[in-house]
């Protein structure tokens, strides 16, 4: 038998989220299909090499590709990220390589793969709370510059007092942003800048490895740490599971 990641507890609290969807009916299959998708994302095997113990692979594709397309499993990792702690809000974003199976389809641009240095990538923009714990990220090409989703973080993420975030996120509108949301902002200022960094608070900036750990925890599953899904709503999905799993500690004893 496979090893699997749900305990009991786990299954119960996941599969109360999912029905409340309203999306999903009742089956008892349905936890070993969210472990066969669990089991893909943490070794990166193909679909059609799952092992049989969790159902036939084509049902589980289908099922899983039927809740990303619905959002079930986006809204797993929405329900459990709002007991967040908010007070402070770490960005950060983490280019992630695209396997060449996933590139070959026709509209590139629409999926969230993009040329960088390294070949075909996404991206990852993150935002965690004051406990490294996720709150809200996005896809976008791996090509893509960090502040250019910077505001967009900052906005679908819980109001925070401090927003702390490295040089790449170097941008007066995003401080002014931030400023007119009543928080502080922790966002060193480039070298070639005129103004300089005196007036950084280099104690807060420290705890940025906060959202560095996020990334850590999450590339340890290897359908994460290279993506394999063609579509960007089922690469999205995979992340959201991997995020979902770092808050279900807090939720289950």
């Amino acid at each position: 038998m496979p090893r699997l990641m749900l305990t009991d507890d786990s299954w119960k609290l996941l599969s109360r989220i999912m029905y409340l969807t309203g999306r999903i009916y009742n089956k008892p299959e349905h936890r070993m299909t969210l472990e066969g998708i669990l089991y893909r994302m943490r070794t990166g095997i193909p679909w059609r090499d799952l092992p049989s113990e969790f159902g036939g692979w084509s049902a589980v594709f289908r099922r899983f590709n039927l809740w990303s397309k619905k959002g079930v499993i986006t809204e797993i990792f929405q329900f459990l990220s709002q007991e967040n702690d908010a007070q402070w809000l770490f960005l950060d974003g983490s280019i992630v390589k695209a396997h060449q199976d996933c590139t070959n389809i026709g509209s590139q641009a629409e999926q969230a793969i993009g040329k960088s240095r390294g070949g075909k990538s996404t991206k990852i923009h993150l935002a965690v709370d004051s406990c490294g714990l996720p709150v809200h990220f996005e896809l976008s090409g791996g090509q893509v510059h960090d502040v250019c989703y910077g505001k967009s973080l900052v906005v679908s993420s819980p109001d925070a007092e401090v927003v702390v975030a490295d040089k790449d996120y170097d941008s007066q509108s995003l401080r002014e942003l931030i400023k007119s949301r009543n928080a502080k902002h922790v966002i060193p200022r480039k070298g070639n800048s005129k103004q300089g960094n005196d007036d950084i608070d280099w104690s807060m900036y420290r705890y940025r490895h906060l959202v560095e750990n996020a990334f850590l925890k999450i590339k340890k599953h290897r359908a994460v740490a290279t993506r394999y899904d063609k579509l960007a709503r089922n690469y999205m999905s995979v992340v959201a599971l991997a995020f979902s799993l770092m808050w279900l500690p807090m939720w289950v004893d």
